[in-house]
């Protein structure tokens, strides 16, 4: 059963993925289907979305109350409790969402998780990896426009939970449900925020109808 939420607009979760189903969003994600989107054009939609997905992951985080002075006079008002966030854009196209999220979470640190998939094995590769050490600390977002095969989202999960993380959450596009199956069999205590869950994986891996490889377009090195 999908509940829906939320004041940015009309959010269905089914308890581990949310799907975010605001207007902007899919009128955005619909502008980045488009095969003949820009380059820039596409880079920038990305980072928009980008925004206003961390608006919908965060909207559970705990608040704390702060006294103030106004120019008025003092009061109580409220702030995020603890340590801020992370984010762990994974590398390439994760970076699309990161300076929409950092715009909208300034104090935030950023992870590195650097992988790419063997076009062969369709296997996640490691080549870069570069985390704050607190990370035990903080709720990690890691971010990852496609949620395809999800060896990749597997991958840098695993080895952020190695460098202490507990308290991650899962941020992409687009998903494929043979994805959100895989992740939530390895794990299944990350939930997973999407704004569109797509038929299926053709046999390259590639989300059906999706976008296209989201790196590519977003770089122009297709």
């Amino acid at each position: 059963m999908l509940a829906h939420h939320g004041t940015l607009g009309e959010t269905m979760s089914s308890g581990r993925v949310t799907v975010v189903d605001h207007p902007l969003v899919q009128h955005k994600l619909t502008l980045m289907r488009d095969k003949e989107r820009s380059t820039q054009g596409f880079r920038r939609l990305l980072n928009e979305i980008g925004m206003l997905l961390a608006y919908e992951v965060t909207r559970d985080l705990p608040l704390e109350p702060v006294e103030i002075e106004t120019p008025i006079g003092g009061m109580v008002g409220r702030q995020i409790q603890g340590k801020k966030l992370v984010l762990a854009p994974i590398l390439r196209a994760g970076v699309g969402f990161l300076d929409g999220m950092l715009s909208l979470l300034p104090s935030a640190r950023v992870a590195h998780v650097g992988l790419y998939r063997d076009p062969e094995t369709l296997e996640a590769v490691e080549y870069y990896f570069k985390a704050p050490s607190d990370l035990a600390d903080r709720t990690v977002l890691v971010l990852d426009p496609m949620l395809a095969t999800a060896n990749s989202a597997v991958a840098a999960l695993d080895r952020l939970k190695a460098r202490g993380a507990v308290d991650l959450r899962f941020v992409c596009l687009l998903a494929a449900p043979e994805g959100l199956a895989r992740l939530a069999a390895a794990h299944p205590d990350v939930p997973v925020w999407t704004a569109a869950i797509d038929s299926h994986l053709n046999d390259h891996g590639y989300i059906v109808p999706g976008l296209g490889d989201a790196g590519d377009r977003m770089y122009g090195t297709r």
